[in-house]
């Protein structure tokens, strides 16, 4: 009998099969081949881990760093005053020098947001499976691998065995096709495609971006792409690898080896075999596309930066513009801006800060906005000082920061005040995400420049860059 035609495949399903060491039910047991942990969601499971008599069963497939309890002031840095911090940053660096983890610790050259490091390190690559105990984990998925944020329990169990137990997910296909219009990028697009298909389509599903659009995108623009495939309900988001894959990876740390040639070879046999593989498929032209901005407290609330805010159809909107105190028929200008954040594991990588930078056309930050840009890692900040684009926002009136988390959300010391309008370029603009009772709107860096210096929201692609 002659052998069958083997089956087409989705990445995902490359991925994930190419991991499973075993099945019960529903549930797959996953080899993982990279964990990444900071220092919020490892200390109870490194005690755990302890108190069980277990040891870490892979200390070289785990990778720390401290990003989100960091502060980003030099001298808040040098003395931390929050006591639970405090103490968590260094039961992180004593489980790591115990179980022999490397960590990028606040000295090193290396530190910074873990979904940020783990890319621009060259751990993270085509075809593996990554966990961390951070919801933005998807961001890996940009270079094709199957990458999931873990509850603490399930870091436990990864410390325990480098393996995890997972039901497979469906598979939904973004096509996304069109030249970008001026002033439009990544950013604008997941948001508009968060308007239009709201924050539950992707429940239960691994996202595969694809089209003509993400193969002109660069690296850190896939992985804003992917970084918030979360916030649309998947678990998972994805691109399959190519040459600016290869070459990314080829230029970080890590990334050179004598394997490198052979792993290209197999890197290139993840795609998808054929659309007709996705479960469902939502396609987007995004030749149109304006500049976004979100205006309530998910990021599905949405609207183009020309356009007014929308009427009020159902209880959570009323609710959203009350925490915002903003009204159907206002403009994204009649926000009153106090606060701009130019960061986060989203958009706090050199080309954002770069692309950013565009709009301050010999401008200074209004008087009226308080403006921070903390970049993502260590090594975009050496960057961005050695090439003169930190002076560019130090000029300006920006404040220049340390790497970390920052103010994406309220755990450090970067929280905003009680009732302020932040216009961020973090992922999420949920009620009190960035501190208690702060309002929070997303947009790309290019947007939230703008802004500062303009002392209002406005409409970058009427603008000549």
């Amino acid at each position: 009998m002659g052998k069958g035609v083997e089956k087409m495949k989705t990445l995902y399903d490359k991925v994930w099969d190419e991991h499973v060491i075993a099945m019960d039910s529903d549930l797959s047991l996953i080899y993982v081949d990279m964990h990444y942990i900071h220092e919020v969601t490892s200390p109870q499971a490194f005690e755990g881990l302890e108190l069980s008599g277990r040891k870490i069963r892979r200390p070289d497939k785990t990778f720390a760093t401290m990003d989100h309890n960091t502060p980003t002031k030099v001298e808040e840095r040098a003395d931390i005053t929050d006591e639970l911090a405090k103490m968590q940053l260094e039961t992180l660096k004593q489980n790591c020098i115990k179980n022999n983890i490397k960590l990028e610790d606040m000295d090193s050259d290396y530190n910074g947001i873990v979904h940020i490091i783990g890319p621009e390190s060259g751990y993270t690559r085509p075809g593996m499976t990554i966990v961390c105990g951070d919801s933005h984990t998807a961001t890996h998925g940009a270079f094709g691998a199957v990458a999931f944020g873990i509850g603490t329990s399930e870091v436990e169990h990864v410390f325990a065995t480098q393996s995890i137990w997972q039901r497979k997910l469906k598979n939904l296909g973004v096509k996304i096709m069109g030249k970008l219009p001026k002033g439009v990028y990544a950013k604008d697009i997941i948001l508009a495609f968060l308007k239009e298909n709201g924050v539950s389509v992707g429940v239960s599903s691994a996202i595969e971006f694809y089209g003509d659009t993400v193969k002109d995108m660069d690296m850190e623009e896939r992985m804003t792409l992917c970084n918030m495939a979360i916030e649309g309900g998947a678990k998972v988001g994805m691109i399959a690898p190519d040459e600016k894959t290869f070459e990314y990876i080829k230029n970080t740390k890590y990334g050179e080896n004598e394997n490198l040639k052979s792993d290209i070879e197999k890197w290139k046999s993840y795609f998808t075999d054929d659309e007709s593989c996705f479960d469902r498929i939502i396609t987007m032209d995004v030749s149109n596309l304006k500049p976004q901005i979100t205006w309530g407290t998910n990021p599905s609330m949405t609207v183009n930066v020309d356009e007014k805010f929308p009427m009020i159809t159902d209880a959570s909107d009323e609710k959203a513009y009350a925490y915002m105190d903003l009204a159907p028929n206002q403009t994204s200008a009649d926000i009153p801006v106090t606060e701009v954040f130019i960061g986060s594991c989203t958009n706090g990588r050199y080309s954002d800060l770069e692309e950013g930078a565009k709009y301050i056309q010999g401008k200074n930050v209004n008087k009226n906005i308080r403006a921070v840009v903390v970049p993502g890692s260590m090594q975009v900040k050496l960057k961005a000082e050695k090439t003169g684009l930190a002076q560019k926002y130090i000029d300006a009136g920006f404040e220049w920061r340390l790497p970390g988390c920052s103010s994406c959300l309220g755990m450090n010391p970067d929280i905003i005040d009680p009732y302020k309008h932040c216009i961020s370029t973090s992922n999420r603009n949920f009620e009190g995400r960035q501190g208690k009772n702060a309002r929070t709107h997303l947009v790309s860096p290019a947007m939230a420049v703008a802004c500062a210096v303009n002392g209002k929201v406005v409409d970058i692609s009427k603008i000549d860059v």
